[in-house]
């Protein structure tokens, strides 16, 4: 099944409705940060929001999102584009804990208190942002309040990633449904009944969903109208040539230093795991360059 967005509207535009697949974006992060099952669960709900929360970027325009609790997987960020591209990592990528009294991975500790904050980017002077107090740890809660406090919007949001016992991800996709003006007061609340009565979101695609059936599913008979569907994927977005800059930016005795003790440079990216290794003959350019500048 391809990972793919669809965003929609409903009752004469008063709903508006995204869901996504990302079962593929998140096994590629799991793999590149070698992510244990609780942190996977995590980040691959907090990337599966923030795919979900990029309806109305364009250009250069990028979603952020950091959880900063005090729990032991140390924070996770993620950061989606306007291409439909999304990476992410968190802090503790070997986070571990005993499950849930239901059985299930316990994000919410491993997120813990502290605060959710959301910057988005729209190619302007100074990008918004938006912090509020995490309510559960457990992704959709605290996206839902944060849309609500932040940006006075109603929300039902349901998140959710299946690993399976070798810990590869066999589903993972998301649904935002949100009242806009005009919307019925009740709407929600009536669509979150019937999905409480239901499956999760994990279980719907392991069963064989896809992003247009796993909206059929929550909007629980409601007609509405695609605007746009396309594929999502795991991208990042950093260079051996962004890194070089970064090591420009270094005092030229810190470079020298690094020349004469290592011999090279290696440089990792958080967001891929990405590792760019610049040579004796590359740092010796770099030092060059700023002692000629």
């Amino acid at each position: 099944m391809k990972d793919r967005i669809i965003r929609a509207t409903a009752l004469n535009n008063t709903v508006r409705v995204s869901s996504v697949i990302t079962t593929g974006v998140v096994e590629e992060a799991r793999q590149r940060h070698n992510l244990s099952p609780l942190a996977c669960a995590a980040l691959g709900r907090i990337m599966t929001a923030n795919l979900l929360m990029t309806w109305g970027l364009k250009g250069e325009g990028s979603l952020s999102i950091r959880f900063l609790g005090d729990g032991p997987i140390g924070g996770a960020i993620s950061q989606a584009f306007s291409d439909y591209t999304v990476r992410g990592y968190v802090g503790n990528p070997y986070v571990d804990l005993p499950l849930t009294e239901e059985g299930k991975l316990n994000v919410g500790k491993a997120i813990g208190s502290g605060q959710l904050n959301i910057m988005k980017d729209l190619g302007l002077k100074e990008p918004y942002s938006g912090t509020t107090d995490i309510v559960s740890g457990e992704i959709g809660e605290d996206i839902a309040q944060y849309l609500l406090d932040s940006e006075q919007t109603p929300s039902l949001v349901a998140l959710g990633v299946l690993v399976d016992i070798d810990y590869k991800v066999i589903a993972s996709g998301g649904v935002i449904i949100q009242a806009l003006p005009g919307a019925p007061d009740d709407v929600l609340d009536l669509i979150e009944e019937k999905v409480i009565l239901g499956k999760g979101v994990s279980i719907l695609i392991n069963n064989g969903l896809d992003a247009r059936g796993l909206m059929e599913e929550y909007l629980q008979g409601i007609d509405f109208k695609v605007l746009e569907e396309h594929d999502v994927k795991f991208d990042c977005k950093c260079s051996k040539e962004r890194f070089k800059n970064g090591l420009y930016s270094l005092g030229t005795e810190e470079l020298t230093s690094i020349l004469e003790s290592d011999g090279q440079c290696e440089t990792r990216c958080h967001f891929c795991n990405e590792v760019h290794t610049f040579s004796q003959d590359e740092l010796r350019e770099i030092i060059e360059s700023r002692n000629n500048n």
